[in-house]
């Protein structure tokens, strides 16, 4: 299944069903972060790209179109198929992905796997949007009607490339909105290819388009379209405050936006140590670390610290770098050069600040974006890495005693997307999850139980708004009040 040398089909730009090349003719290299090379040249959309998929959208949206005249369970079979296509194309898709991104096949592989899950649950939804009948004191009949808000613009990050697509589409396409989506510019033909399943599930033109290109020319343009009712975005708080100044200068379109973290992970000395860094090494290395819930602040009870950091360099010596089509490689390279690049500044930070590198810090190779996982102990909370989201495979483990001072430090920062808590003791792991202040918890694992049915977000600067889940439906839909005043009835 995994293969290194897939053909990409679709490098254009995708609006009302057709894929075009952009109105600039521009063209940006999709990089392959293993070697470098370029995986394929791809449309370079901007304003008046975007102009024209808003156009597209929006007319598909009119009323009496063949998009708003579909029944609910004709917008359930359109998702259920277009998941039907992924899981098809599962290996095709996930090999694009590897390419582009650099993530193991098989992480890849599961991934799309999943995207399929997320277009099924939301599928479920469809026929399941209702208002409610309202009692009044003057015997009125009050009704709401729950309507789709528009056209959504939607602008997803890199590292989970094939799922965001389907967190984002699948509310927006069950409740009815068509869709303007700018991918990011490091793994726009995943995406692509997901686009062009879309038409083949039988999508009207108009509904879904994607418009590849770079986040401050065609981005800004979505965020800035007055015709754009909503928009979704995924990735940096810095872009996340643009996004939200546009929307109040354009036309106050409704903003989800799910940023950044510094997330905790509390492990106190009850524990068994050996599962406890197994917990703790997949919640901050999965993915090369550029998860936006990573576990990179790992908080370990002073009594069982030393032990810890012990095991966990061994755990992190043992884990397997490489070549991503690898079946046994475990961790593949940065995605591109300037995240490669934050990383290593980062681990130069660490050991200026006087924290204690266990292992790693380097480059591996000469080319490509590799880097050893690496481990910093005797971190406190003042320095750099145990402030800034790295987004890279460093593992800062800190020291703590009790569990007012661990929730108290947990909690200080401009985060707050995600935490973790492994004890034995529930009244400890109970009194963590309702003290920290974070959008998910978990407790005695990490990061295993996103599934498409429980909301995700995050307090304070790591977002607004919820993804996922039946919340995820409120995003997309405005709600009607209708008063109807009736005649006497006895």
């Amino acid at each position: 299944m995994a293969n290194p040398k897939v053909e990409i089909k679709y490098k254009k730009l995708f609006i009302n069903n057709e894929f075009v090349d952009s109105v600039s003719g521009k063209k940006f290299p999709s990089i392959n972060p293993v070697d470098e090379s370029v995986v394929a040249e791809v449309a370079e959309g901007d304003k008046a790209d975007v102009d024209k998929a808003v156009k597209a959208a929006k007319d598909a949206f009119a009323r009496g179109s063949e998009w708003r005249n579909l029944q609910p369970t004709q917008r359930a079979a359109l998702l259920n198929k277009l998941a039907d296509l992924v899981v098809r194309d599962a290996a095709q898709i996930a090999n694009i992905q590897t390419l582009e991104n650099g993530k193991p096949f098989t992480h890849a592989y599961g991934e799309t796997l999943i995207t399929a899950e997320v277009f099924r649950y939301y599928a479920g939804w469809c026929d399941k949007i209702d208002g409610q009948s309202l009692p009044t004191d003057d015997g009125s009949l009050v009704i709401t009607r729950k309507e789709p808000i528009g056209v959504a613009g939607q602008i997803t990050p890199w590292n989970f490339p094939v799922l965001l697509i389907a967190i984002k589409l699948g509310p927006a396409l069950a409740v009815g909105c068509p869709v303007v989506l700018k991918p990011a510019e490091q793994t726009p033909l995943c995406n692509l290819h997901v686009a062009a399943l879309t038409k083949e599930a039988g999508y009207p033109a108009g509904v879904i388009n994607v418009v590849t290109g770079y986040g401050p020319t065609a981005g800004a343009a979505i965020a800035e379209h007055p015709d754009v009712a909503k928009i979704s975005f995924t990735g940096s708080v810095e872009v996340g405050k643009k996004i939200m100044v546009a929307s109040g200068q354009s036309n106050l379109k409704r903003v989800t936006l799910e940023l950044g973290g510094k997330s905790p992970l509390v492990i106190f000395d009850d524990v068994n140590v050996d599962e406890a860094v197994k917990v703790a090494h997949n919640a901050i290395f999965n993915n090369s670390g550029q998860v936006c819930i990573a576990a990179s602040r790992t908080y370990v009870h002073s009594k069982i610290y030393d032990e810890f950091v012990k095991k966990s360099k061994d755990l992190a010596l043992k884990r397997k770098v490489g070549d991503p089509f690898d079946a046994a490689t475990e961790h593949g390279p940065q995605v591109e050069k300037d995240i490669f690049d934050r990383a290593i500044k980062y681990i130069a930070i660490g050991k200026k600040e006087g924290a204690t590198l266990v292992t790693g810090g380097e480059r591996i190779g000469k080319k490509g974006f590799f880097i050893q996982p690496t481990i910093f102990a005797d971190v406190t909370d003042d320095m750099t890495i145990a402030k800034d989201e790295i987004f890279g495979p460093v593992q800062s483990i800190l020291k703590f005693d009790s569990m007012e001072d661990v929730i108290e430090r947990a909690n200080k920062t401009t985060y707050g997307l995600a935490a973790g808590v492994l004890t034995n003791d529930i009244n400890k792991a109970i009194k963590f999850a309702h003290a920290v202040e974070s959008g998910s918890v978990w407790v005695n694992n990490y990061n295993e139980a996103i599934t498409a049915h429980a909301p995700f977000g995050g307090y304070k600067q790591s977002g607004i708004g919820r993804e996922l889940g039946r919340d995820a439906l409120d995003n997309y839909l405005e709600t009607k009040t209708i008063s109807i005043k009736l005649a006497n009835v006895k």
